[in-house]
């Protein structure tokens, strides 16, 4: 017998019904370890997304997309303004990590938000997403030491750029 095909993935818009599994996600110490971050408190988090809710718009766009597998949301992807840069991120329940999912999100995303250049950063120890990064074609600009801050532990972080 072949061996079954993948569950489909979708995104589609992030909506105020998703914050509760997308708060829990982000709780995860393991995730918050490798991605070097920490986990908001819940009025922060509900805070930072009644701000990225309310400020999106056609000029300045926040792309926020859910990740679906199966129709089961096991993540988030996201392009955003840090400065005048335009960055993505995403972040995967760790249930299902090692499926591939991140490059094929990272993939449908970057298709559907043409903007370039695209930027990206991870901790330098994240393997995992270096090499999600570089499959879809984000190449390694350098790295450099990122500072503690409320949502980062301080760690050696690398920069990607998809041109």
């Amino acid at each position: 017998m072949p061996p079954s095909p993948p569950p489909s993935l979708s995104l589609r818009p992030t909506t105020p019904a998703d914050l509760p599994t997308l708060f829990r996600l982000q709780l995860d110490p393991d995730a918050n370890a490798l991605a070097g971050t920490k986990p908001y408190s819940e009025p922060a988090f509900l805070a930072l997304w009644d701000t990225i809710f309310a400020s999106s718009t056609a000029e300045a766009p926040h792309e926020a997309r859910i990740i679906l597998v199966g129709g089961e949301i096991v993540g988030s992807i996201n392009c955003f303004k840090v400065g005048n840069l335009d960055h993505i991120g995403y972040w995967i329940d760790r249930k299902h990590w090692g499926r591939g999912i991140a490059t094929r999100a990272l993939s449908l995303m970057i298709r559907e938000v043409p903007r370039r250049p695209l930027y990206a950063v991870a901790a330098r120890s994240n393997a995992a997403s270096t090499r999600v990064l570089q499959s879809c074609g984000f190449r390694l600009l350098g790295y450099h030491m990122g500072e503690e801050t409320p949502r980062y532990t301080a760690a050696e972080c690398a920069t990607f750029v998809l041109d």
